[in-house]
């Protein structure tokens, strides 16, 4: 019988969920909203070749988020194709990135593969290795400035730790914006002041060469996007991270819809996201809670881990993804009090029941038709349709996925049009949701013929008679 080592366990494990993850985010579909959306975003900018300006449909701005995920998106499918793998692509590199970054904070190679196994069994650091969102690249520029900066001032051999907080607070300006400060600088200025390190800060990082770096990094961009459309930096600064926090029914969104959540739910997300190890963590930090203030290091990951989602309680609208950059900071503690965890069997084994689930979905989705049944996409309608030359319509709204897979040629139509198209004789597809088949006329609804259908959508074509 072959035995195993725990080093060769815990390598074999990471890599064999990279390349879960690979396969995943080449075989799934890209789900509606918000993954497609961005995804849409990312291939409309290959399409017009304007690198500037995001857009949401054609010639409309999307001023809901700057661009450095998109760029990314957009880069990889102008690389490898408009295809599902290289839209997610650059998520899972920036995650295998992280992982890999982890060797330089600790001393052996147990504790290396211990902290990659642990990031890629959270299930939101798992989940976020294959989708396509601008919180991955936040959370990347957030682990960065955070590393980089207990380097500067805990090594005095290389100054480049000091340049690269302030290159990565310029892309964290280009991820997500101003909020890549809110999450870093309160932290940071906590613990300098605790410790009174503050000579050392100082010294150590080249504050003024740094503000100039970032500035130079992310500035340019902002001011070309409010001179391309006027208005950008009063809707994105003010709405996006204000309003949007801080008043539920904030009508100025004009890319989502208000999200009311109950006090501190950010916690919840937190307790379910980031399973078992967060429970592991709480039990070992209350056991030494008398140590945790005095040790730097420890300190620094819970003012890092705490700030979030003390940041987060009160807002009442926010999604379990805003917990994705505080998983470095779970996964670096649970090493540090790795020894002491008696059962330490039963937690990996736990901590593997999100990617077992997942092959398990794989497998049964590979003999039926669920996943095209079940799945938030449009993708298999199209698809399935695609052999004709007949135009394509979305009763309503069309959805990001349709637009997608579609390229873009997927155009909205409403009752008045819809009347013209038949009554012209024009031969086409329409994508019509359930939920609106009751807004349409029987009338009409006899000229149309199911060609497929999901459990959300059906995909009918025009037929004269």
């Amino acid at each position: 019988m072959i035995k195993i080592n725990r080093n060769n366990f815990l390598l074999i494990a990471v890599i064999f969920l990279f390349f879960l993850r690979g396969f995943l985010n080449a075989y799934l579909p890209l789900m509606d909203k918000t993954e497609a959306r961005y995804a849409e975003i990312s291939r409309m900018m290959v399409e017009t070749n304007n690198w500037v300006t995001p857009q949401i449909d054609y010639n409309t701005p999307f001023w809901a988020k700057p661009p450095l995920s998109t760029w990314l998106s957009a880069l990889s499918m102008k690389l490898f194709g408009v295809n599902e793998f290289a839209v997610r692509l650059p998520s899972l590199l920036l995650s295998l990135l992280l992982v890999l970054l982890m060797k330089y904070f600790v001393k052996s190679k147990f504790a290396f593969y211990l902290l990659g196994f642990i990031l890629m069994t959270t299930p939101e650091f798992l989940l976020h290795a294959g989708v396509v969102s601008t919180d991955t690249t936040l959370a990347f520029c957030i682990t960065m400035i955070f590393l980089s900066f207990w380097k500067a001032v805990t090594e005095s051999s290389s100054r480049l730790w000091g340049y690269l907080i302030f290159a990565f607070i310029g892309l964290g300006l280009l991820a997500k914006g101003p909020i890549v400060l809110i999450l870093t600088i309160p932290p940071i200025f906590i613990w300098t002041i605790y410790f009174k390190e503050y000579k050392l800060v100082f010294k150590r990082i080249p504050w003024f060469i740094g503000t100039i770096l970032s500035l130079v990094i992310a500035v340019p961009w902002y001011i070309m996007a409010e001179q391309r459309t006027e208005g950008f930096l009063e809707y994105f600064v003010i709405g996006e991270h204000f309003k949007r926090f801080f008043d539920s029914s904030w009508k100025g969104d004009k890319y989502g819809f208000p999200k009311s959540q109950p006090f501190g739910m950010v916690w919840v997300f937190l307790l379910g996201f980031a399973f078992p190890w967060i429970q592991i963590l709480i039990k070992r930090l209350w056991i030494s809670r008398r140590n945790v203030i005095k040790d730097k290091w420890i300190l620094f990951l819970m003012l890092w881990l705490c700030w979030l989602p003390v940041f987060f309680t009160s807002s009442k609208s926010l999604i379990h993804t805003y917990i994705l950059p505080v998983m470095v900071p779970v996964a670096l503690l649970i090493k540090q009090y790795w020894e002491a965890i008696k059962i330490k069997k039963a937690v990996l084994i736990s901590s593997c029941i999100l990617p077992v689930l997942a092959v398990v979905i794989i497998i049964v989705s590979l003999f039926n038709r669920n996943l095209e049944t079940y799945s938030n996409t449009d993708k298999y309608l199209i698809l399935s349709t695609n052999k004709t030359d007949s135009n394509l319509y979305y009763f309503g709204e069309k959805s990001y996925s349709s637009q997608f897979y579609s390229n873009g040629q997927v155009k909205g139509i409403l009752n008045e049009e819809l009347i013209k198209k038949i009554e012209d004789k024009e031969q086409f597809r329409i994508i019509i949701p359930n939920r609106r088949l009751k807004t349409i006329d029987q009338s009409i609804m006899h000229k149309l013929v199911v060609m497929d259908s999901s459990y959300k959508t059906k995909i009918y074509k025009h037929i004269n008679n």
